[in-house]
């Protein structure tokens, strides 16, 4: 029997520069803790804090793509042969039988070059899916001139010739290109590697995307509130924004709602559209990058917490961060979290491109008191159901590790062929057991995995 013995986490960056990257942090954290030896190979150096943990860290030098001379920048996006060949050599020489590798995000720095290198041990590999870039050329699944949802095939012919891309059709084609490589150097369609989803509600459009049931899971990702006691949002006034500064997240859209619907807005993040946001709304308080500690004092005075995206968000971690909280939030209705929200009593859910129904829901909970308090009331004592704690999520981390070692390898071509020759796609393994917080008792959930 092969126990776990070193585990590898694989993402762009070793700092904490996303919710992406804070998960793959936090599994180092977890990992640590329960004594696994774990390193970090990291696309573009840091990780101090990791270090500190008892981690090792192996910076491969490569740039992020926004870095040097656009000409440079697009060929090293599509194939950086410095990361192939560095990653390739620390396999050689460290890998054991019982190593497990994990990567996270690979689209900024690591390229598809990362995928080459990864390829000899597939049968000890997951990736985890925190967005739709191992699918999709433009990252969303979302036609972005449009403002709406993508159900095309991606890769078809049909979604080559959609300009969906948030920039220009040219910036599309290359992003293409680059999923073609990334497809060429290793096809989950017929890998041994697992892909690990952060939501259920991306089972579908992975499977549309050809990659098989049994080589996907579900883990959403460990949430913790930022306060350990209810905000009594309902005493508050001010309406909070956490996250990127950028146009993907809708920041600028929820500027021109708050201002039309005269609340004061509070932006906790950095990014560039700062300058925007104030010039629409000019009573904005843009606040910065804080700290999680800093954040929890600051959504002290938050009434509301509005999560503008403009995509089809995977999870959305702040979202759920809030409602741990008592803060009850008012969703896009393209994150895959929003009908959660809204049937469960936790906040409302609208179209971000809409700013007049958006200013109307803020102005909704602005003014009824009794309506936010039993939102922050629900939310506070029942969000737990939409993510495992921490210890929990590192619980069901480590299981996943510890069946993929004792999974005997197949065949890659005999797998893929039997599940294609069937026509039968069996249920994704939940590798959570959720808790069901009204009994007590814990329940695996196979059809629908609530983690």
């Amino acid at each position: 029997m092969k126990l776990l013995e070193h585990a590898v986490v694989i993402n762009d960056d070793a700092e904490e520069t996303g919710g992406a990257a804070a998960i793959a942090l936090a599994s180092v954290r977890l990992l640590r803790q329960r004594g696994v030896r774990v390193t970090v190979l990291s696309g573009s150096g840091g990780g101090t804090a990791l270090r500190s943990m008892g981690a090792d860290t192996i910076a491969l030098g490569g740039m992020h793509i926004m870095q040097g001379g656009r000409t440079a920048a697009a060929f090293r996006g599509l194939y950086d042969r410095g990361i192939a060949v560095t990653v390739a050599r620390w396999i050689a020489a460290n890998d054991t039988p019982g190593t497990i590798y994990h990567l996270h995000n690979w689209h900024k720095v690591l390229s598809p070059s990362v995928f080459r290198a990864l390829r000899p041990i597939a049968n000890r590999l997951f990736v985890t899916a925190h967005d739709y870039f191992l699918i999709c050329p433009n990252g969303g699944y979302f036609r972005y001139p449009r403002r709406s949802i993508c159900e095309l095939v991606p890769g078809s012919a049909r979604c080559l010739a959609a300009d969906c891309d948030r920039r220009h059709y040219v910036h599309k084609l290359w992003r293409a290109l680059r999923h073609e490589m990334r497809r060429a150097l290793f096809d989950l369609s017929g890998s041994q590697a697992d892909v690990l989803l952060v939501h259920d509600g991306m089972l579908p459009h992975f499977r549309r995307a050809g990659i098989p049931h049994q080589r996907m899971q579900v883990l959403r990702n460990p949430v913790s509130g930022w306060r350990s006691t209810r905000i009594k949002a309902e005493e508050n006034r001010d309406v909070f924004y956490v996250g990127r500064v950028e146009a993907d997240k809708g920041v600028d859209l929820l500027a021109r709602a708050a201002a039309r619907a005269g609340v004061r807005l509070r932006v906790i993040g950095s990014g560039p559209l700062e300058q925007q946001v104030r010039r629409e709304n000019g009573t904005a308080d843009l606040l910065g990058w804080r700290s999680r500690e800093q954040i929890a004092a600051l959504v002290r005075d938050a009434r509301m917490l509005v999560v503008p995206t403009r995509w089809r968000e995977t999870f959305g971690l702040v979202a759920v961060e809030a409602l741990l909280s008592g803060i009850p939030v008012i969703t896009s209705r393209f994150s895959l979290i929003s009908d959660e929200i809204v049937r469960l009593g936790f906040g409302l859910s609208c179209d971000p491109y809409d700013e007049l129904a958006l200013a109307e829901a803020i102005s909704l909970l602005r003014h009824d008191d009794a309506l936010v308090r039993e939102m922050s009331r629900r939310a506070y004592s029942g969000a737990r159901v939409l993510a495992p704690t921490a210890e929990e999520w590192c619980d069901a981390l480590l299981r996943i590790y510890e069946n993929k070692l004792q999974s005997p390898p197949q065949p890659e071509t005999a797998m893929t062929s039997a599940c294609e020759n069937s026509g039968q796609f069996p249920k994704p393994r939940s590798p959570v057991a959720a808790i069901d917080h009204a009994s007590g008792h814990a329940a695996l959930e196979t059809r629908d995995a609530r983690f």
